[in-house]
Formats: C-alpha cells, sequence, structure tokens
C-alpha cells in the first residue's frame, strides 16, 4: 500500500516515515521543500500522479504565538492546506487522514473533552486548525481527523528537549502548574495512524470521522517537566535542584493556552481497539531511544 505523507520532517511525519516499512507500507515522505499544502495545484497534481491509496497530512503551522502576529501564514497552511488536500483526495478517490490539536477547544470544560464537543479555540493557532478541520469535513467524507496534544519526540523540538537542555544549564526551573494535560510520544501517534491505515490495506470497514490520541494519565507542564528530570537522570548529568511551580499568569505569552487540554480517547479504542499508552511509560521510552542515538553519533 502506497501512502503519501505530508509534513514528512515534523515529529510525527518523521516517524511515520521511519515505521512505515515496519507495516508493509510504501511511503511517498513529502517535507515542505517538495510539496507545499497551500498551493493547490501542486497538491492537485502530486495526489494524482502519486498513484497513492492514502494521504496522512502531517504539515502545519504549529508556531503558536507567532501566529498571534502571522494569522494570514497560520490559516493558509492550517486552514487552506488541509482543504486541499481534501479536495484533492476526493477528486483522486481516496482517503484522508489529518492531524489537528487539543488548541480547538478553549480549554474551560471540567472533564475531557470528547469529539462531539463543540470547537472553541481561543488563538489564531487553534482558529486556524478549526478551519482545517471543517474544510476536511466539507471536502471530503473518507477522512480520519486525529487530534492529540502536547506531543513530544526524538526528532524536532519540542517541552522535553527544552527542559533536557534547561536542566543541564540551571539550578532552578519554573514551569507553568495550573494547565492540564497528557503528554503524547510522536512515535505512538504514528503508531496509531498506521494502525488504522492497516484497517484500510485489509479492506476493513472504517468508520470515518473524528477521534482523540493522546497519552493515558493527566498532568501539567510541572508534572511533565518533573518527570523528565526524574527519567533523565540516569543519562545525562543535571544541574537542576528545584522545579519550581508557577501559574500561567506568570508566564505570559503572546497565545492564550487552553487550561485543559485532556482528550477522551475512549472512541479510538472502542472503533479501532487502538489504546493509549501511559504517557510515564512513553517518555521513558523517548528518553532511552533519544540517548542511544545520541550515544552512537558519539561513539561514530
Amino acid at each position: 500500500m502506497r501512502v503519501l505523507v505530508t509534513g514528512a520532517n515534523g515529529q510525527v511525519g518523521w516517524e511515520l516515515v521511519g515505521r512505515g516499512v515496519q507495516h508493509d507500507f510504501e511511503i511517498i515522505a513529502l517535507d515542505r521543500s517538495a510539496l507545499d499544502i497551500t498551493d493547490q495545484d501542486s497538491v492537485k497534481r502530486e495526489v494524482s500522479r502519486s498513484a497513492v491509496s492514502l494521504v496522512v497530512n502531517g504539515a502545519a503551522y504549529t508556531a503558536v504565538d507567532r501566529a498571534e502576529s502571522e494569522p494570514e501564514i497560520a490559516f493558509s497552511v492550517n486552514r487552506d492546506g488541509p482543504t486541499h488536500l481534501a479536495s484533492a483526495c476526493a477528486e483522486a478517490g481516496i482517503p484522508l487522514i489529518h492531524m489537528s490539536t487539543d488548541y480547538v477547544f478553549d480549554g474551560r470544560k471540567r472533564g475531557p473533552y470528547l469529539e462531539t464537543d463543540p470547537v472553541s479555540p481561543i488563538g489564531v493557532y487553534g482558529e486556524s486548525k478549526a478551519a482545517g478541520e471543517a474544510g476536511v469535513r466539507t471536502y471530503l467524507q473518507e477522512h480520519i481527523i486525529l487530534r492529540t496534544a502536547w506531543v513530544y519526540g526524538i526528532h524536532g523540538q519540542n517541552f522535553v528537549k527544552t527542559m533536557l537542555q534547561l536542566g543541564q544549564e540551571h539550578e532552578l526551573v519554573r514551569v507553568v502548574a495550573d494547565q492540564y494535560g497528557c503528554p503524547t510520544y510522536a512515535a505512538d501517534i504514528a503508531e496509531t495512524i498506521l494502525t488504522i491505515a492497516s484497517y484500510l490495506q485489509d479492506g476493513g470497514k472504517i468508520a470515518w470521522g473524528t477521534y482523540h490520541y493522546c497519552g493515558r494519565g493527566v498532568t501539567t507542564w510541572h508534572g511533565f517537566a518533573e518527570a523528565v528530570f526524574a527519567a533523565a537522570g540516569q543519562y545525562v548529568g543535571l544541574t537542576v535542584r528545584k522545579v519550581e511551580p508557577i501559574t500561567t499568569a506568570e508566564y505570559p505569552t503572546p497565545a492564550s493556552r487552553p487550561a485543559n487540554s485532556v482528550l477522551d480517547c475512549s472512541l479510538l479504542e472502542e472503533t479501532f481497539g487502538i489504546s493509549s499508552k501511559l504517557w510515564r511509560e512513553s517518555l521513558f521510552r523517548m528518553l532511552k531511544t533519544l540517548f542511544s542515538v545520541e550515544e552512537s553519533k558519539i561513539k561514530n
């Protein structure tokens, strides 16, 4: 089965490319330089000529704060790009798996967000992602929108890598402790997408629509940071001695963040049998892989 992956150099896209062969998929990996999803003609041409059976959209504008001053770019990538892909897929008669985010919600709900909860983004990034979801639904019936949250991985920049750097440079690290969510390993997201793709390959009946996937268990950014330092200590020397909890108000940013980013993932498990991984266990796996890679680079 041939699968076209956009955003192939992103955290999840990179994992999809590396893991696709393990699922017997032929991956057509396209980063931004190979395919600009904001160019409708290029998207249509690429989807048509690639002769793929599935498109996975991992391309996105993810600079949450910068989006506040660059709304045109954010909407071009996050709204227009997915819409172009959905339209091209509809014309080619193939399905699309599109990645989305917890930022489509305002974070004011008490309890985990369901797929059926109304979207109500509080910033440009979330608004652009919600608009992208709407575009996919409008132009293509055979789609899966997979929302996730707090993504980290061994490729690219993310919260875990930032904490590792700070933990080696400072004795005191201050981290927000009043935003709640579920850390999600990019490799686990990739495996989830590939499992859904396997259903397609095997001819299984797909319940198209929107699903949630994130790590199992709830924490704060502060709790996440503490877990990173506790787990990383066995691999690298850390100078951090204290992780101080602070409020969102004490760490102002151009874009507002949802106070509650917890997603209910039970629908995905009921439909596809895919259960979320415990976030702490996934963090251990990520760090072990990360430092194994770093050690290998040093030796070579």
